[in-house]
């Protein structure tokens, strides 16, 4: 049992730096007294013409165990090095573990070995009782021969020994294999997001123009809801044009130059103002009423620290790696955090719906209210598929796709939040006359009226 629940988790910390990787720039990365068996690093998608160069300097071992230092002369450090290992090979490399097959995964015929550390010079000090001389290796390789979608791994199958080393990995494709000197640090199902990002960012600010241009001939039925949907797609085309030109310096020179710190600004106040936009408009703030509730701020006031704890979780993520030790908790966080902001934007929504049912029942103005509740029940229906489509068929996509397409679930998501953003605006756009007033058609009351004593069988 033991053994299957360590198999486990080494399962889920490759998976998860699967789908954690679709930028794999130049690396700089410290490990320091660390016993894990299995340390995951960078994964990337290799063409016919792809090359890893790995620098490793500060190489040293030790261990509290007393019995493990008398016997540092006679460790095989063929048990400790870097590996290459694709998603199917790993899961029969974790088989041929608990069956015993073999007891390192530096042995399995699955792998491709990069570097074991029985060919360090200098080697070891076979007397040294705590830690080893620091020992040093360079390789460059070529992967002609074996394009695919590659994590980066070290295996310590000598426990409890400690490694601390300083690696330092470069991940590339070259895109004319007649020019080595041209790199593309971009991976195979990422070389095609910064065009991606590019038109995205042009439709973001083609929408906020035409949005723009709506509020200003239609100002006398503009609300303050109206502009803070400006302010929403302005921040989301900001954040594309960052994410573009993030990936692109990537692609060409490994580094993002300082695009990826405007990312995470223009990230955050995206994620926060979007979901404060869902939660205003599912309260009805501004074009149905200028307050909120003290229940509705309460969500307000969770939803906003919850998204600043996820834009640091986020950050975590994206500049430490599968490597750090706690990029998994970092992972859970965003995931749990992510999931509570989702679910209670929904309530503001599901109390509006409600309320305009017991509203029903006693002002008389049916058809007012059979069309209000038509709008948040579509609102509601809406926000829930986008959700659901953003953080799950995504997700499912990202797992299937082949890994020179994985670019298509990144554009999947994107063009949906497009549509989520388009239709938001066209049902809450400013109307020249207001859909709310009183209908004071007897027969369109009556017929409302009835719809309102049918509606019971929906259901939240």
């Amino acid at each position: 049992m033991a053994m299957e629940a360590k198999a486990l988790v080494l399962a889920i910390m490759i998976m998860l730096s699967w789908i954690w990787a679709v930028r794999a720039e130049i690396r700089e990365m410290e490990v320091w007294s660390d016993a894990r068996s299995i340390i995951p690093f960078d994964e990337f998608g290799f063409t016919r013409w792809g090359g890893l160069e790995l620098n490793v300097t500060g190489i040293a071992f030790s261990s509290a165990l007393e019995s493990t230092a008398a016997a540092a002369g006679d460790m095989d450090l063929s048990q400790l090095g870097f590996f290459l290992c694709t998603r199917d090979a790993w899961l029969h490399v974790l088989r041929q573990l608990q069956d015993l097959d073999i007891t390192c995964a530096l042995q399995s015929d699955l792998v491709r070995v990069v570097y074991s550390f029985d060919r360090l010079l200098p080697p070891p000090n076979p007397s040294g009782v705590a830690v080893a001389r620091a020992s040093t290796f360079r390789l460059a390789l070529n992967l002609t021969d074996s394009p695919g979608q590659f994590t980066l791994v070290f295996a310590n199958c000598l426990p409890p020994l400690r490694v601390s080393m300083s690696v330092r990995s470069a991940m590339f494709n070259r895109p004319d294999p007649f020019d080595p000197s041209r790199r593309a640090y971009l991976s195979a199902g990422a070389a095609a997001l910064p065009l991606v990002y590019s038109l995205l960012f042009f439709a973001y600010a083609a929408l906020a123009t035409i949005w723009a241009a709506v509020l200003v001939r239609r100002r006398r039925a503009t609300f303050g809801i109206h502009y803070f949907m400006l302010a929403v797609v302005v921040l989301k085309a900001f954040n594309l044009l960052c994410e573009a030109e993030d990936k692109s310096y990537i692609e060409r020179t490994g580094s993002a130059h300082g695009w990826d710190v405007l990312f995470y600004i223009f990230s955050f106040l995206k994620g926060i103002s979007l979901f404060t936009l869902i939660v205003l408009i599912g309260t009805g703030w501004s074009f149905l009423k200028p307050y909120l509730q003290d229940r509705e701020k309460k969500v307000l006031m969770a939803v906003i620290p919850l998204q600043v704890v996820a834009n640091i979780a986020q950050v975590a993520i994206d500049e430490s790696g599968p490597y750090a030790r706690d990029w998994i908790t970092w992972k859970q966080v965003f995931l749990l955090v992510d999931v509570i902001c989702c679910c209670a934007v929904l309530f503001p929504i599901v109390w509006s719906i409600k309320n305009l049912r017991e509203a029903a029942r006693t002002d008389g103005k049916a058809a007012v209210n059979l069309m209000k509740l038509t709008l948040f029940r579509q609102y509601y229906v809406v926000v829930i598929c986008y959700i659901y489509f953003t953080r799950v068929v995504v997700y499912a996509l990202v797992t299937i796709t082949s890994y020179r397409y994985l670019w298509t679930s990144v554009l999947a998501g994107e063009l949906a939040t497009l549509a989520f953003y388009i239709f938001t605006g066209y049902r809450f756009r400013p109307e020249a006359h207001n859909p709310y007033l009183a209908i004071d058609d007897d027969d369109e009351e009556e017929a409302a009226a009835e719809a309102l004593r049918l509606d019971d069988e929906f259901e939240l």
